[in-house]
């Protein structure tokens, strides 16, 4: 279609349609000219405007009902004409825009909305706004006139009952729009020039006069139904907002004169009537009843589902604080509890919004320098900490975080004004015993209390996060509280106190918190984390704050508040707490009540305390490990926040941190080595070896002061066992003073505190083992050490073979011709028998020997041998306990002392008596253990023992073997949980390495298969099945032809025929045999000699 882009083509193109509308004001007519106006450019539209607007004009005015279809026709084509050219005449304007009023209104009453379709009214909307959008600035300003004042109401009322009544979303949406750019704050796309000062506060004179009809309509509409959508309340909520800022605004307000102005009353005093004068009477009356509305609206979007309404009441919040805090004062409080309550909103825009209104606030300086509001702010507070302990106990968790999140916001907004109400008494009383409600610990758990470090058979068992490896930061044990469970709960309140810390006065208040942790046991634990998360928050540690402080305290001021508060916590009646149902005096002792064990336990297992000192209840014990974990928390939160200035406070904390380290409750030992790490890195020590070592003198130092006095002072041992396994071996020199001194104690055989002592041995020699014996770990499992397999289930792999030296194999094949020799008859003289063999391996062995004893043991060694002497002595000792760490600490000095031979062999002589006497004639519980001695002995001695074996215990264990052995083939499923399983279980899977590291001869090993030929039946356990098939494979490596004959005449499978005529026949018993109960497991054994 052809374009007309000149008024006079335009015009003899548009003149004809435009002539039969005005004949006849049809739906088609109406129809062609909006078509035809398609063709025609803007421009010539422009100059062709009111032509064209006359017959759409005269189509509305036509007196007498018209159709509806017409009617929107009409509007639509006027709305086309208004987005394409500009109104430059104000009658123009006013004329247009009452007339599309009245196209809404209903003609039996102005003020009521005509029964038309929602596409009408949405038409009329549409070219209402197109008509203010193509006013030019001057000419839409003479619609703001007190004059049009009638106008603007009509045009207002009209849209309100539009957006409130009707329910198609895009119409209510609509009228909401227009009435925005009624107030001359759209958020289209075009350009508007800004008004000016003067401008601003004549549309608010006129406005002011429509707000309590705006506000009220707009309120129901942002509450009403959730079902009309989040579209329409973001709208509604959007209007409601500019409304009240275009006549409340502070800035108008001080414009506004105290009296009216004689031009606004003008000629029509009915006009007159209409305008509102604000005055301060007005606006205090207005913004009461405004409180109402915006407490109304607050409360509904807050809770609102969509995260798109909730980001426009942070939008609003945002606006009437900034320009409006002055007039709204009593609806500050509102605004801020809204915005501060989206800071932790589900949705990162809404948070983020919330974030930067609290910042512009902030930086604007709007709550922190205007002292009413900080008194409104203030009161806030109180209202909130008042209120708070009530609240954290009815609400669910999700009310829990909103009402935290107001707490923190209110505190943040304070800022710097926060100090001067912490120095009002009823306020700090108030906030610190609502903190002291809500953070009441649950310590009604017994997990706690069982969950114990111990170092028992199997060696040490670390607790997690040893200091050997490197600690994950930031994990501190999870609390259990009594008002809450929410994990973001507890943050929130470790943030109160860190922004008490930040602005307020950090004497003032470790004063305060302190005296409440002295005066009442009840609020010690909840006293001691808020001190913690002040000094931290003193420090600037992890703070997201909205003001700056001005000036924090200095180093040497953070300095004395921190050891004032440590010197509280480690102060002996707050550190040495009774943590387990023994005390704490013997809490020290970390050895395993071994009797507890049995099936039947002893009677002295229960007998009763005294009754004038009862045992501890667990909720008491429980609270106590809590307390020490938080004061231990409190150690490395100062050490974070003093950093290398801590150092100064090192010898006096410690030496009571390894204690803690060192305790067997298995929290606290936690908590402790987080600690130790917390001071590491904040002291700039490269790892913890090196802090314990470059600390030695002073930690030595209290450790020898305390083993002199170990009745009062019990806890020595924890220090250095914690100093030993969380070392490395440059500590060994530094106490070795302390070792001889725990050494001499074990002499002086205090039976009360052997098992104390034994604990320090056995973290002694452990630490040994791993720092001095290669391949060599803790547990002291020989297996993992390259010795044979004491608790394996199979044989030990063979290594490669090594090439062999000329010397070698001249001795290899020396030692066959004296192997044949014997033989074959040809025996030397008994005298001489021993000189008419030839050594020549020998000579350089007995010469290594010669230089081994010359030189001197190595200083680890020697303290190894040391303590294996003492436990020589304590093997026979009463106490069951006693015997069964000894056993322990015994295995580690063999792991130990094993390379030092000549050392060795002297020791393991004087150890086997008593060893003996513990696997023949002893609790079950110590044969066990025992017995894993003997097999490490064994790994590690090699031939020594054999004799000694063969004749003292070998046969009481194979009688033993052979006793139980119908026991266990008839036993039940539950056998399987008893000693006397565990132990037959243990004998079977250590001897036949035994057997191959003492390199027994041929009658022992027939003895040992004798013993455990029963195990292989079916009848027995399957476990125990697989320990006696593990002997045999150990005895076929040593033997495999005498345990062929020895399986074959239980089972053989098939007859072996000679292979030559000349050769008698093999026959073996088992020989044609049926299938027995040993059948399977033989036949097994044999496929592995093929």
């Amino acid at each position: 279609m052809a374009v007309f882009d000149t008024p006079r083509e335009a015009f003899g193109a548009l003149r004809p349609v435009c002539v039969q509308l005005t004949k006849a004001q049809t739906a088609e007519n109406v129809e062609r000219l909006h078509l035809q106006l398609r063709s025609v450019s803007d421009s010539a539209l422009q100059e062709l405007q009111e032509y064209v607007l006359f017959p759409l004009r005269f189509t509305l005015k036509t007196p007498g009902p018209k159709r509806e279809s017409v009617v929107q026709k009409v509007v639509e084509c006027l709305a086309f004409v208004l987005s394409a050219t500009r109104v430059r005449k104000a009658d123009l304007l006013q004329e247009l825009f009452s007339e599309l009023c009245l196209c809404l209104g209903s003609p039996s009453g102005p003020s009521q909305l005509a029964p038309l379709s929602e596409e009408l009214k949405q038409d009329v909307i549409w070219a209402l706004q197109a008509l203010l959008h193509a006013a030019d600035w001057d000419v839409l300003l003479t619609l703001y006139r007190p004059s049009a004042l009638p106008h603007l109401g009509f045009a207002v009322s009209l849209l309100l009952a539009v957006a409130e009544r009707e329910r198609a979303k895009a119409v209510q949406i609509s009228a909401l729009c227009c009435l925005q750019a009624l107030l001359l704050q759209c958020d289209c796309r075009k350009r508007h020039r800004p008004l000016d000062g003067e401008e601003r506060r004549r549309v608010g004179d006129l406005f002011a006069s429509f707000l309590p009809g705006v506000s009220v309509a707009l309120s129901r509409v942002i509450t009403g139904d959730v079902k009309q959508g989040h579209t329409v309340v973001v709208a509604a909520t959007r209007a409601f907002s500019r409304a009240l800022s275009g006549v409340m605004a502070d800035e108008q307000l001080a414009r506004v004169p105290p009296k009216r102005e004689k031009s606004a009353l003008g000629r029509d005093g009915r006009v007159a009537e209409l305008l509102v004068h604000r005055s301060p009477d007005w606006v205090t009356g207005t913004a009461a009843k405004l409180s109402v509305l915006i407490r109304k609206v607050v409360g509904g979007v807050s809770a609102h589902p969509h995260w798109k309404a909730r980001k426009e009441l942070a939008d609003m919040s945002s606006l009437l604080l900034s320009e409006c805090s002055r007039s709204l004062a009593g609806s500050v409080g509102q605004l801020v509890k809204a915005l501060v309550g989206l800071v932790n909103d589900e949705s990162p825009e809404v948070q983020s919004r919330s974030n930067e209104a609290l910042r512009d606030l902030a930086a604007q300086g709007v709550l922190a320098e205007d002292r009413r509001l900080a008194d409104i702010l203030s009161e806030e507070l109180h209202a909130l900490t008042t209120a708070l302990p009530r609240l954290m106990s009815s609400q669910d968790d999700q009310g829990k975080v909103s009402t935290l999140n107001l707490l923190v916001g209110y505190l943040k907004l304070l800022g710097p004004r926060m100090n001067a109400i912490l120095h009002s008494v009823s306020h700090l009383r108030r906030l610190s015993k609502a903190l002291m409600q809500v953070l009441e610990l649950d310590a009604k758990d017994v997990k706690i209390v069982e969950e114990r470090c111990w170092w028992g058979p199997e060696g040490s068992r670390e607790p997690p996060g040893s200091l050997t490896e490197p600690l994950p930061r930031g994990n501190s044990p999870r609390k259990h509280f009594r008002f809450f469970a929410e994990d973001r709960v507890f943050f929130l309140l470790r943030q109160v106190g860190r922004i008490l810390g930040y602005y307020g006065d950090l004497y003032l208040l470790t004063d305060h918190f302190m005296e409440l942790y002295r005066e009442s046991a009840t609020y010690r634990k909840q006293a001691a984390l808020v001190v913690n998360e002040l000094i931290a928050g003193a420090a600037g540690r992890d703070m997201d704050v909205l003001h700056k402080r001005g000036t924090g305290p200095s180093k040497d001021e953070l300095r004395g508040v921190v050891a004032s508060v440590l010197e509280e916590y480690v102060d002996p009646a707050n550190w040495h707490l009774v943590t387990s149902p023994e005390g704490e005096g013997l809490d020290a002792e970390p050895a395993v009540k071994y009797s507890e064990l049995l099936a039947v336990p002893s009677a002295e297992s229960f007998q009763l305390p005294p009754p004038l000192n009862p045992r501890p209840l667990v909720h008491s014990m429980s609270s106590n490990i809590w307390q020490i974990c938080i004061q231990l928390e409190g150690v490395g939160c100062s050490a974070l926040a003093l950093e290398k200035d801590f150092r100064e406070l090192l010898i006096s904390v410690l030496y009571p941190v390894l204690e803690k380290a060192g305790d067997s409750t298995l929290l606290i030992s936690q908590v402790a080595l987080g600690t130790v790490a917390d001071i590491c890195q904040a002291c700039g020590y490269d790892s913890v070896p090196g802090l314990i070592c470059q600390n030695a003198d002073y930690l030595v130092d209290g450790i020898s002061l305390h083993l002199r006095r170990l009745a009062h002072e019990p806890h020595a041992a924890r220090v250095l066992e914690a100093m030993l396994r969380h070392s490395d071996a440059d500590v060994l020199p530094l106490v070795g003073d302390v070792i001889q001194d725990v050494l001499a104690a074990l002499d002086r055989g205090h039976s009360d505190r052997m098992p104390l002592f034994l604990g320090v041995m056995h973290t002694l020699v452990s630490m040994l083992a791993s720092w001095f014996v290669s391949g060599c770990l803790t547990g002291g499992k020989p297996e993992e050490n390259g010795g044979p397999l004491p608790g394996g289930s199979g044989p030990q792999e063979k290594r490669p073979a090594a090439v062999p030296t000329a010397e070698e194999m001249e001795a290899f094949f020396q030692e066959y011709v004296w192997q044949k020799r014997i033989a074959e008859g040809d025996l030397p003289d008994e005298e001489n028998g021993e000189e008419a063999k030839p050594l020549p391996a020998s000579a350089p062995e007995s010469n290594d020997n010669s230089l081994e004893e010359e030189t001197p043991l190595p200083f680890h060694a020697q303290v190894a041998k040391e303590v294996m002497e003492r436990c020589v002595h304590l093997l026979s000792d009463k106490s069951l306990r006693v015997r069964l760490k000894v056993l322990d600490v015994l295995e580690l000095c063999v792991t130990v002392l094993h390379p030092h031979q000549n050392h060795f062999l002297p020791l393991v002589h004087q150890t086997w008596p008593a060893l003996v006497t513990r696997l023949t004639n002893d609790d079950p519980l110590a044969v066990l253990r025992a017995f894993k001695v003997l097999c490490t002995l064994g790994a590690r001695s090699g031939d020594f023992l054999r004799r000694r074996f063969s004749k003292d215990v070998l046969p009481k264990l194979a009688g033993s073997l052979a006793t139980q052995a119908p026991v266990s083939a008839r036993s039940g499923p539950i056998y399987s949980h008893t000693l006397a399983f565990k132990l037959q279980l243990a004998v079977l899977q250590g001897l036949g390495s035994l057997c191959q590291a003492l390199d027994l001869d041929e009658s022992d090993l027939h003895q040992v298969a004798e013993a455990c030929l029963p195990y292989l039946s079916a009848k027995q356990p399957l476990k125990l099945q697989a320990a006696a098939h593990s002997v045999f494979l150990h005895l076929m490596q040593m033997d495999p032809d005498a345990v062929w004959l020895f399986l074959g005449e239980l089972w053989c499978p098939r007859a072996y025929e000679p292979p030559h005529p000349s050769l008698r026949p093999v026959r073996l018993s088992g020989m044609g045999k049926t299938r027995n109960e040993f059948t399977d497991n033989v036949q097994r054994l044999l496929d592995e000699l093929q």
